[in-house]
């Protein structure tokens, strides 16, 4: 429903992302998403609006913060945090995202013995970080050129975390940039780590657990601890929005 602030293309642009969003298959993906962690849906925006998103990052307003990977360790690149009110297709992209995988994040934070009360509704979840001090808008778009790459991390940003986030591929690896994989690693207990390379064109998205999410085994549950980053950027440039779906303190 149209509010007195929303323009009326925001509307559009939020009932065209969410039927999208609806028309996913959500029962393969809470699948991948709960045996490996992730898991992977093309095409998920149009070349129109990669495009869009990718011209964000040099606009002068609209931001909270830019971040220079280098200057703290990060690896080389950068990154924008959004401002609220976030852009329409940002804003559209994590409130339909949000009720689709709040149902399995409970089912996860259940079965590693944690609170099981995330709510069904993404502002109610949001209401509950602000009032406890993470109050900062975490949605980011990423830029990175020749030699760039993202060390291995997690985006925690405060005691309320939500266990499941996600990143758009905004470039095509085939013109734009060579280079740039996703890298995901997990880590069991008792064993080395794993690391896989999650492939992706313009468009796609990669839905991956944030921090811990549980893994079932021969005597029940066990939590497999997860991590993510971007292999270095041999040519050219790449962009991606990622999403964030609770607030930074």
């Amino acid at each position: 429903m149209t509010t007195l602030t929303e323009h009326p293309i925001d509307t559009v642009i939020d009932i065209a992302i969410e039927a999208r969003i609806a028309g996913l298959d959500w029962s393969a993906i809470s699948n991948g998403l709960d045996t490996e962690g992730w898991a992977h849906i093309p095409a998920l925006l149009t070349p129109a609006e990669c495009r869009d998103a990718t011209a964000m990052f040099a606009a002068p307003d609209g931001f909270r913060s830019h971040v220079i990977m280098q200057r703290h360790g990060y690896g080389q690149g950068e990154y924008r945090y959004f401002a609220y009110p976030l852009p329409p297709l940002v804003a559209a992209l994590r409130s339909g995202l949000y009720p689709h995988l709040a149902p399995l994040a409970n089912d996860w934070h259940r079965r590693m013995g944690l609170p099981a009360d995330l709510p069904a509704d993404h502002d109610a979840f949001i209401a509950r970080c602000h009032a406890d001090g993470q109050r900062r808008p975490t949605p980011l778009i990423l830029r990175y050129g020749p030699g760039d790459y993202n060390r291995l991390h997690q985006d925690l940003y405060g005691a309320h975390v939500f266990p499941i986030q996600a990143v758009v591929l905004l470039s095509d690896p085939r013109t734009d940039f060579d280079g740039g994989e996703l890298v995901l690693t997990e880590q069991r207990p008792r064993m080395q780590s794993r690391a896989q390379v999650v492939p992706a064109r313009r468009g796609d998205m990669i839905l991956f657990a944030v921090n811990v999410r549980p893994q079932a085994g021969s005597r029940g549950d066990y939590r497999v601890t997860m991590r993510h980053g971007v292999s270095t950027v041999r040519a050219g440039e790449r962009h991606a929005l990622g999403i964030i779906f609770h607030d930074a303190a």
